[in-house]
């Protein structure tokens, strides 16, 4: 009391100025939570130069460089290609390839108007027999036109998937088991060797051997086109898998083993909640090789043995002999290499989403 009574009238006026800017100061900062403007604090600080020179660092990493990459490739591409001439013309550039893509994508789009056209003249023409006779039998014929490129990307794709997923189903345990017991690993082991470098073109022969023999039905349920590709590329996929999982079992942590036999936790609960997550970096680096190494075996089985495919219709633009023949057979290449690509990216997709560790660097 005595301080106040000796200020001034000024002085109390500053000290009621002082106090009101507190209690506007308490008034502001419950509005601020009110309003929660934290998201906004965030949003500043994520505008803020060292992050914004960051978030650029990162931008031009990610799409810059690759971009620029692929520029010097076409442009380096494109000048060379003139340069060389070979018994079909000059090798197509970039431009030329382009050109022959958007014809490829014509020819498919006048296939399928084809298609829908012969199943309404079918539909017509039922309609018409039903008309005159309800208990008439109908048939619907499929439509036989011929297989656009489109057609063939489909198909190798779902004969790699069919290889590739019944390769997983039998190398997954097989590697398992062998990476979990010494005494297996050492009667696989020289199996695993034996048949790993055999190249696919020497299985082919003997898989459609086997497949026409066994093969026997007057209604098959798959072509046998179908099951020789499908089964060469099981066979070539079975071994990454089955040796990178089977290194991956034996190099988990002994300590992780140890605790599992002193909770006593049974066989299928420690494999699935120990030895699983564990070694599955491992298991999906031999599946991401697999898959690949299937995508190749594939192109070159459907080449060889003139399965439905894209290796089917490069062969069939080589033997075509035409002066459009060189750049489609480029379209298929590249098609092929980018398919190649976006089936490893999706490999690489799954093992972040199951993998453990969540910071891990994969590439």
């Amino acid at each position: 009391m005595h301080i106040i009574d000796s200020c001034s009238p000024g002085s109390i006026f500053s000290l009621q100025k002082l106090k009101g800017k507190t209690m506007n100061t308490r008034t502001l900062a419950r509005k601020y939570q009110a309003f929660n403007l934290r998201a906004l604090d965030r949003l500043l600080d994520s505008l803020s130069k060292e992050n914004i020179s960051a978030g650029t660092s990162k931008l031009i990493k990610t799409i810059g460089i690759p971009l620029t990459a692929i520029g010097v490739f076409l442009m380096l591409w494109s000048v060379l290609a003139a340069q060389v001439q070979t018994s079909l013309g000059v090798l197509p550039g970039p431009a030329k390839v382009w050109e022959q893509l958007l014809v490829l994508t014509d020819e498919h789009r006048a296939e399928r108007e084809k298609a829908v056209a012969f199943y309404q003249r079918q539909e017509t023409r039922n309609a018409a027999k039903l008309a005159k006779n309800p208990d008439a039998p109908i048939k619907i014929r499929p439509y036989t036109g011929q297989a656009t490129f489109f057609d063939q990307i489909w198909t190798s794709l779902l004969t790699v998937a069919t290889g590739f997923i019944i390769a997983s189903l039998i190398a997954i345990p097989i590697g398992i088991l062998t990476g979990m017991s010494e005494t297996l690993y050492a009667a696989f082991n020289p199996i695993i060797q034996l048949f790993k470098p055999v190249s696919p073109l020497a299985w082919l022969p003997i898989v459609t051997l086997v497949v026409s023999a066994v093969y026997v039905s007057k209604d098959p349920m798959f072509a046998k086109s179908f099951l020789n590709s499908a089964i060469t590329v099981t066979l070539c996929c079975l071994w990454p898998t089955i040796i990178n999982t089977a290194v991956g079992v034996s190099s988990v942590d002994k300590d992780l083993i140890n605790v599992s036999r002193v909770l006593r936790l049974p066989w299928l609960t420690r494999t699935v909640k120990i030895i699983l997550p564990s070694s599955m970096p491992m298991m999906f680096t031999g599946l991401r090789l697999s898959l690949g190494i299937g995508w190749m075996v594939l192109i070159a089985a459907e080449m060889l043995a003139q399965n439905p495919g894209l290796g089917k219709f490069v062969w069939d633009e080589f033997q075509n002999g035409s002066s459009n023949s060189l750049a489609r057979i480029m379209v298929a290449v590249l098609v092929i290499g980018f398919i190649g690509f976006l089936l490893d990216r999706g490999m690489l997709m799954l093992q972040r989403r199951f993998s453990w560790d969540k910071r891990a660097i994969l590439r």
